[in-house]
């Protein structure tokens, strides 16, 4: 008999897993998985007016080739086409099939150094974000999101050419201050280094005290 995980299995495997990267004296501020419910929804609905349309499109010309009696060759040919011509279809519908493997192997997490992602759908990748990269941390809770009690926290690094994403996590207020307030304090301390700092002036009011003269 097969043995398959439970949800909460994969959730306390993707936790343990985030948290053995962890460096020395590395601490978790906030951790957590995308909601499922709102991830598989997300995963539908992105796309799907313009899946089924282009999919109603392309079947309704097979159809037509078929009934106006096409020669055989050509049949084939716009059969084959049509295919190719499908790949928005294609690229909605893997989304939609793969979205509960992926959501199982995510995992987020901030800690007082960086920026954690756990994510892959065969193998599992991972990506570290230092806090002195990011320019700008955005939230973003659309009608979807809003309804289901979710939000998408974005990292913006490199004047805006690269996002770092936690999609669809729960309580979004409360890791958007999080997020928010440690990219301040380690960005501040890099500008106001406390060993720089004489002993009459403490500097920005961080956690990061370094302990100056």
């Amino acid at each position: 008999m097969k043995y398959e995980k439970s949800e909460r299995a994969y959730e306390l495997d993707s936790a343990a897993d985030v948290e053995s990267m962890l460096g020395e004296g590395e601490c978790i501020l906030w951790q957590g998985k995308p909601k499922k419910s709102a991830f598989i929804a997300n995963k539908v609905l992105t796309m799907l007016p313009i899946a089924l349309l282009w999919a109603a499109v392309d079947v309704t010309i097979v159809v037509l080739v078929f009934v106006l009696g096409a020669p055989a060759v050509m049949q084939w040919i716009v059969v084959a086409f049509v295919c190719v011509h499908l790949l928005p279809f294609w690229i909605w519908l893997s989304n939609v099939l793969t979205a509960n493997r992926r959501y199982k192997n995510m995992h987020y997490a901030l800690t007082d150094r960086r920026i954690l992602i756990r994510s892959g759908l065969i193998g599992i990748d991972y990506q570290s974000v230092s806090y002195k990269d990011i320019q700008n941390v955005d939230l973003r809770v659309g009608l979807i999101d809003k309804l289901m009690k979710v939000g998408d926290l974005y990292f913006v690094t490199s004047a805006g050419s690269r996002k770092t994403v936690f999609f669809d996590i729960e309580q979004p207020y409360e890791a958007y201050k999080i997020a928010q307030k440690t990219v301040a304090d380690i960005q501040a301390d890099i500008a106001f280094p406390n060993a720089l700092r004489p002993p009459e002036n403490e500097g920005y009011g961080t956690n990061y005290k370094g302990g100056g003269k």
